[in-house]
């Protein structure tokens, strides 16, 4: 068994927010990965896909999904499974924001929406 610590937490910034590791293959050795999304207000997230299922629950705030042609209104306490090889979007609220909680297995690979090219494994993830 593995303890990592609050204060061990691995933080990686982008222009849309803050992701927080808590567990990963190089966080503890997990064979899952599993982060916090701090999402500032009106931040968009690219159009993009993944290699593999990921699984993200709201702890606060709302958010417009964008999942394989569909949209979805989410907010605290809901939760989205977003298949493999599915693209998505996440735009948080204008005025909120959100915060979430996401899984995905260890060494899932983000990919271009248009199928057209390899992202590699977020730092968040890795």
């Amino acid at each position: 068994m593995t303890v990592i610590r609050g204060t061990e937490a691995r933080r990686s910034e982008t222009a849309n927010g803050v992701m927080t590791t808590f567990a990963s293959p190089t966080q503890g050795g997990a064979s899952r990965s599993l982060w916090r999304v701090d999402a500032r207000p009106g931040a968009e997230g690219p159009a993009h896909d993944f290699d593999a299922e990921q699984v993200w629950t709201w702890l606060t705030g709302s958010a417009t999904v964008e999942l394989g042609g569909e949209t979805y209104q989410v907010t605290a306490g809901d939760t989205v499974v977003m298949p493999a090889r599915t693209v998505r979007r996440v735009l948080a609220d204008p005025d909120e924001g959100y915060a979430a909680v996401v899984t995905a297995p260890a060494g899932a690979r983000a990919l271009a929406a248009d199928g057209d090219g390899d992202y590699g494994v977020p730092p968040w993830s890795a």
